[in-house]
């Protein structure tokens, strides 16, 4: 069946050794499939539409091998025509302490030459550090992976980063569009696909590959990474006695106490290597325990917010919803679904 299309989306994912298989190729195999996979099952000849012509492309275009060792052949190199409507970086693995690969580099400077051109620039996961080291980023705000939130807050001062959010449109005509973890490329295509082909489209795509969005947000999937990075060993210290005294009804004290520093002092200090205030990383770790407990244990919510150092539980609770975005037993619901007993 031919179709017909009174417009193409011309969308570029971007290609690099550092990128994932499946977020690579679930972009262009998704995009691939609008206008055509529905109609397909029920027997539907493709009419009008707007559609996505979605390629693979690196600075060279020469094939690679990608982190998980599967050779890969793009489709073209970046300057290669047409030029893109659409750019999409996917997730990047690399060690994020150090600077962005030469590659990545490179298709930074293009990317900001293609957003300059009128491109539409998202990106999926760890991606968004290679938009922020192409100046796109800068002034808005922006969502990554939870576990990469801090280094691209910490790189590119001037955004604003959202961990909490699964999808962030930004900028002027919110041209620039950010998805949080490696999955929420679903998220983000069916976004893109009900702004540019219609929400119709959207839901069709959805149908077909039984896709849903991640409405609750990213916290609920987080774990404590934040200020765990730096080399003030007196708060590296400090940290080491919280995370073995988080239950003790003054843990903060005792970190003063512990670092012989006057209380502002120590509090500064702190502030200043991890980003959080002493009680907000006692917090943090209180609600980190009480994840494990509510994943792996039955015991009663009310027991594990005594156990993790909450007399009150219902301060217990509002401290879990405030740091997870939803409810303890909702968040118990979620996890504990996964144990194979669970599967009828």
């Amino acid at each position: 069946m031919q179709k017909k299309s009174h417009k193409s989306i011309r969308t570029v994912v971007i290609g690099s050794p550092a990128a994932g298989t499946a977020t690579v190729f679930s972009l262009l195999d998704v995009l691939s499939s609008v206008g055509r996979d529905w109609e397909y099952l029920h027997g539907v000849e493709p009419g009008e539409a707007v559609v996505f012509e979605p390629s693979l492309r690196t600075a060279n275009g020469a094939p690679y091998w990608d982190i998980n060792g599967r050779k890969i052949t793009p489709d073209a190199a970046f300057h290669e025509d047409p030029a893109p409507d659409l750019v999409i970086v996917p997730d990047i693995h690399v060690d994020f302490s150090g600077p962005l690969p030469p590659d990545l580099l490179e298709a930074a400077d293009w990317i900001a030459e293609t957003h300059a051109g009128g491109a539409l620039t998202t990106s999926v996961c760890s991606g968004a550090l290679v938009l922020g080291a192409s100046g796109v980023l800068d002034g808005n705000d922006a969502t990554t992976h939870w576990g990469v939130a801090d280094t691209l807050a910490n790189r590119h001062r001037s955004v604003r980063v959202r961990r909490e959010r699964v999808l962030v449109p930004a900028g002027e005509g919110h041209r620039v569009v950010t998805a949080g973890g490696a999955s929420a490329w679903s998220d983000l295509l069916l976004y893109l696909i009900a702004r540019l082909a219609g929400l119709e489209a959207a839901r069709r795509i959805a149908k077909v590959w039984l896709l849903t969005t991640h409405d609750e947000g990213q916290l609920t999937y987080a774990s404590l990474t934040a200020g765990r990075q730096h080399d003030d060993k007196l708060v590296a210290d400090a940290q080491a006695f919280a995370a073995n005294c988080y239950m003790d009804a003054t843990p903060v004290a005792g970190m003063v106490a512990r670092s012989g520093l006057s209380e502002r002092g120590f509090l500064r200090r702190f502030r200043r290597a991890t980003g959080q205030s002493p009680a907000e990383y006692v917090q943090t770790v209180r609600v980190e325990e009480a994840k494990q407990l509510l994943e792996t244990t039955d015991a009663p919510i009310d027991d594990i917010a005594e156990e993790v150092g909450y007399s009150e539980p219902s301060s217990f609770r509002a401290a879990f919803r405030r740091n997870v975005g939803i409810s303890a037993s909702v968040y118990r619901r979620k996890w504990r679904s996964l144990s194979p007993a669970a599967v009828h």
